[in-house]
């Protein structure tokens, strides 16, 4: 019981607890999600599609807010993002998938990563 307790205390006083979701999508490894694209990464992660294709609105609708202009008009925001300093990709690579971009279409296929 006391261990519950400290553990309780714990996650009550994190200030960070709001802003991030924290991700286990193995064993090993635990990612951490910016509450921003949270939701984008919960709707990959519980797809058990190989391959699912979103427009740039569906994606919109779903985080609650506007794609930056970059993400529609350079693929490498959606392909390089692990040289960013902005941790969109976080959303994905933690769903254990892979964006590609078409932005004649205006869509975004994610493919599982084997």
């Amino acid at each position: 019981m006391r261990s519950f307790i400290r553990l309780w205390r714990a996650w009550r006083q994190s200030p960070s607890r709001a802003d991030t979701v924290a991700v286990r999508h193995n064993p090993v490894t635990v990612a951490t999600v910016p509450g921003i694209y949270g939701p984008l990464h919960g709707y990959l992660a519980h797809r058990y599609a190989t391959t699912v294709v979103m427009t740039f609105l569906d994606i919109e609708a779903l985080l609650g807010f506007p794609l930056p202009s970059i993400a529609r008009s350079d693929g490498r925001w959606w392909t390089d993002a692990a040289t960013s300093s902005d941790h969109h990709a976080d959303a994905w690579s933690a769903a254990d998938r892979r964006a590609t971009p078409n932005l004649a279409a205006r869509t975004v296929t994610f493919d599982r990563v084997a």
